[in-house]
């Protein structure tokens, strides 16, 4: 990791639900709070599965988390004396996110950001392609297939225990109870 930036840099984890992003990112805001770094952590309002107040991974990992309805809430939000900002589930913040790091991280500020880099489809999810070439470091986990065991870099929706198809809505929230970690060659979106 390259933590030494004299300047602000966006760093993005992205990769297949249940690949440990949330986890890798309040890993991240942990180890900048034993460092005394002044840290605040954001995410969508619309990710109510672990309550409002906080971010939690699958395992039960959390950290405090200020929930915001859009990404101008979070210029409105950031303290001048904050050093560190974490955004969970980036991608369901509107395209204004883009901007929004940016800014960040030109002010000087490390930004820590966790995402879907895919939707269900296996389709770039929002405004991630863009914030994947704009961060200084990207790391890409993987989750393991249900199916076969092998590395998981896609997300299965299924609706009634069988896979949802293409045309259904992007945003489902949920959790083991509509997802599943898929590889490549058993990940399924009927088209029709």
């Amino acid at each position: 990791m390259k933590y030494q930036h004299s300047t602000g840099w966006i760093e993005l984890v992205c990769g297949s639900m249940f690949s440990g992003k949330s986890e890798e990112l309040i890993r991240r805001v942990k180890r900048a709070e034993i460092a005394r770094q002044k840290v605040q952590v954001f995410k969508p309002a619309i990710d109510t599965r672990y309550g409002t107040g906080q971010v939690s991974s699958h395992s039960g990992a959390h950290t405090e988390a200020v929930a915001l309805q859009s990404s101008a809430e979070i210029m409105a939000c950031v303290r001048a004396d904050t050093e560190v900002v974490a955004i969970d589930e980036v991608q369901f913040f509107d395209a204004g996110i883009v901007g929004v790091c940016e800014c960040l991280a030109s002010s000087g500020k490390r930004v820590v950001l966790a995402g879907l880099d895919m939707d269900f489809k296996g389709e770039p999810f929002g405004s991630m392609p863009e914030l994947l070439t704009r961060a200084e470091e990207v790391e890409k986990l993987h989750a393991i297939c249900i199916e076969c065991g092998a590395p998981a870099t896609r997300t299965q929706r299924l609706i009634n225990g069988a896979p949802a198809h293409y045309n259904d809505p992007i945003v489902l929230i949920g959790a083991t109870e509509s997802y599943q970690a898929r590889c490549r060659k058993c990940h399924t979106v009927p088209r029709n």
